[in-house]
């Protein structure tokens, strides 16, 4: 992508561009939020059971060691010991590696604000295998950028390892005097204190990278005034596919409009300009109803269709108009023209030797 494509890129991402982004499996992503919640898991699985898996382990070697003094150097023997071993070890391993898991999936997931699942990182990318572009990927600005942010954060957390155990130089050397397992719990200790501190020396930083990650994420994602265009053109659709959906919702409309003329009881026309078709049902009904109108072409239609079926047409110019304006098609007739209609209906129905109900 050019510099200057870049810098046509004015506009904010939409919505819209967001989301396909992250269809495609696209997040702004931070490695130091995933250290971090995986360093509070490991510190926290120490801080409560870490006494108890280390006696577990000081416990087995024991044990394994013990063992190895009577096993014969058969294979059976030599694949139930090794057997036994891996079992021992996976216990006391599993609870240490579930929980860096477990810290590691809900870093990605604060991360992505919830499960997504994409194929798109999955499928094979050809252009990767290009040395060439490899070579450029290395030398990158990004990865120069990491490369810079990875001896930062080196820096610093040493820095913070070594003022942890220079707090505690001075009780080294009385160390000499104590058993194995005093040791063990200093150091432990001590090792508990740095992993603490260093937790929190890479939150901070994972919050300043993450902030960073999230800015160059938008700043990728920014639009040119064309691509916004083009992105509101798509969702309000092509025009034509439009017009030309509108104009076969239009013909169903009008095909049913017309299905309905012959049920009909009179045709009130213009008399050339405008026909409204009228039904009347007292046992459906409270009022009349409009089933049909049209004006020019369309009114000549309804015409045509009351003719083929002998449906009367009175002509009253007022009243059509009147009716084309404010009454839709199967509405009811409004209660200031009752008495118009009451007429026209009264004078069909002595036409069809019919009472009026």
């Amino acid at each position: 992508m050019s510099d200057d494509n870049k810098d046509q890129k004015t506009e904010d991402a939409s919505s819209k561009r967001v989301s396909d982004a992250e269809k495609k499996g696209n997040f702004a992503n931070s490695k130091e939020i995933t250290s971090s919640f995986v360093l509070l898991g490991a510190v926290s699985i120490f801080m409560f059971s870490g006494r108890e898996l280390t006696q577990k382990m000081m416990y087995s070697w024991r044990d394994i060691l013990g063992r190895a003094g009577s096993t014969n150097f058969t294979t059976e023997e030599m694949y139930a010991l090794f057997k036994w071993v891996l079992d021992h070890i996976f216990m006391i391993l599993a609870p240490i590696l579930l929980t860096i898991m477990v810290a590691g999936i809900i870093a990605n997931l604060f991360q992505t604000q919830g499960f997504h699942f994409s194929v798109t990182p999955l499928q094979p990318k050809f252009n990767k295998l290009n040395p060439l572009k490899g070579f450029g990927r290395i030398f990158s600005k990004n990865s120069v950028a990491e490369l810079f942010k990875s001896l930062f954060k080196i820096s610093v957390i040493s820095i913070v390892a070594y003022y942890s155990i220079q707090g505690h130089w001075e009780e080294i050397p009385p160390m000499m005097g104590l058993n194995s397992s005093q040791i063990m719990t200093f150091m432990g200790d001590v090792a508990m204190e740095i992993m603490f501190k260093v937790f929190l020396t890479l939150l901070i930083l994972a919050a300043l990278d993450f902030a960073f990650q999230k800015f160059t994420y938008m700043e990728n994602l920014k639009m040119t005034k064309q691509e916004v265009k083009d992105e509101r053109k798509e969702m309000d659709g092509n025009p034509q596919i439009k017009q030309r959906i509108r104009t076969a919702q239009m013909n169903m409309a009008r095909q049913r409009m017309m299905s309905a003329v012959p049920q009909a009881d009179v045709v009130v026309t213009n008399p050339t300009h405008i026909s409204i078709a009228i039904k009347y049902d007292p046992e459906g009904a409270a009022a009349p109803i409009v089933v049909a109108k049209g004006q020019d072409e369309m009114a000549a239609r309804i015409r045509e269709v009351a003719r083929l079926h002998d449906i009367p047409m009175v002509e009253d110019k007022p009243l059509a108009r009147t009716l084309y304006k404010t009454v839709d098609i199967g509405q009811t007739i409004p209660a200031s023209l009752y008495k118009a209609i009451a007429e026209i209906l009264a004078y069909v129905y002595r036409l069809k030797n019919k009472t009026l109900a």
